[in-house]
């Protein structure tokens, strides 16, 4: 079965998660920021978007409210309330297509994808699967075979997020690697580089991404690092916190604050002129992290497993901001070493990296 858009109107039905509102201004939410952005890019097309989601989205195409309100922490502890709401949100979903106008169904996650295919694959319509996640080989080898009917029926159309990613689920039938996109032109682009300015890291702060390796960069090369990201429910994301803590000079929580006027001059520049060095900002909203990512000398992307993209790469690269990134995962096939950044495989060569960042044009 092939999806023919040709030039004809598509109605397009995404089901989204529900771990935070598909809106423009969110701190951290990567597949809900693909949601928003994949939604506002069909409707600016023509095409009829429609996205399944919490009441509390904002979303550029038609909003269909399967519940009130996001259900907020992605690692919180399952619990019948939650399943409940879940199940009450795929049900409707389901509801939807069942109405019978829908051209394409967009998943994002393999509970969705399995819980839609058997309850309207008797209809035929083509489903895609956005892979977002690295295949486990426990997913692969164990759970994940209950999710193979789905994924390998020619009614699902699986789709890679990069060539790492699509090498990962062996055996998976994947379709051609669609990567994670942008609007650039809302990233304002650094015109002049600042070298005695901060280094800058920015995700969600667990063991993975490599927070304290940043830090070590940083005390290394005597640069000020600001650390952006939210900590999430999550015992080992608590625990990695906690060992931190003792690493960091200041904790300043003006993630979400709203500032009139000038960013730069009332919220970035203080924490420049002070004298701490390794400063934690907590989480931050899409808009003022663009600003963060601007006027930082680089962004560090020390990152501890295979990610198989980081939107983090591409942000920083719109606003004009090197990266300097370990080379792992689908890193090697976002950046361009030397030009955009550097990819390094060490540590050390991490920090011999941020010597050579103005050797970027």
């Amino acid at each position: 079965m092939a999806i023919k858009a040709q030039d004809r109107r598509l109605t397009v039905l995404h089901v989204a998660t529900l771990n935070q509102p598909i809106k423009p201004d969110l701190g951290y939410g990567p597949i809900e920021t693909i949601i928003y952005n994949i939604d506002k890019g069909l409707h600016a097309l023509g095409h009829r978007s429609i996205v399944a989601c919490s009441g509390d989205s904002g979303v550029a195409g038609e909003h269909y409210v399967t519940i009130e309100k996001s259900m907020g922490n992605y690692w919180s502890q399952d619990n019948p309330e939650k399943r409940k709401t879940l199940n009450i949100h795929l049900s409707k979903a389901v509801d939807r297509i069942r109405m019978g106008d829908i051209d394409v169904i967009h998943t994002h996650d393999l509970k969705t994808l399995e819980y839609i295919y058997d309850a309207v694959s008797d209809m035929h319509v083509p489903i895609v699967m956005t892979l977002h996640v690295a295949a486990k080989n426990y997913l692969v080898e164990g759970a994940f075979r209950r999710w193979c009917k789905p994924m390998s029926s020619p009614q699902v159309y699986c789709i890679p997020i990069s060539e790492y990613q699509k090498q990962d689920y062996y055996g998976l039938k994947a379709g051609n690697v669609v990567y994670h996109g942008i609007e650039v032109e809302r990233y304002p682009v650094k015109k002049n580089p600042d070298r005695e300015s901060y280094l800058f890291t920015i995700g969600r702060v667990t063991r993975d991404k490599g927070q304290d390796k940043a830090i070590e960069v940083a005390r290394k090369t005597g640069s000020k690092l600001i650390i952006a990201g939210c900590v999430q429910d999550k015992a080992a994301d608590r625990e990695f916190f906690e060992e931190l803590k003792d690493s960091i000079d200041l904790f300043v929580d003006i993630g979400k604050q709203p500032v009139d006027g000038d960013y730069f001059e009332d919220v970035i520049k203080p924490l420049l002129d002070c004298d701490e060095q390794i400063i934690y900002i907590g989480e931050v909203g899409s808009e003022y992290k663009k600003q963060w990512y601007r006027h930082a000398r680089a962004t560090l992307f020390p990152i501890q497993w295979g990610e198989p993209f980081g939107l983090v790469l591409i942000e920083s690269m719109a606003c004009g901001t090197p990266v300097i990134a370990f080379n792992r995962g689908a890193v090697p096939e976002i950046m361009v070493d030397g030009k955009t950044g550097f990819v390094v495989d060490s540590l050390s060569a991490m920090i011999e990296a941020v010597d050579r960042i103005d050797s970027i044009d």
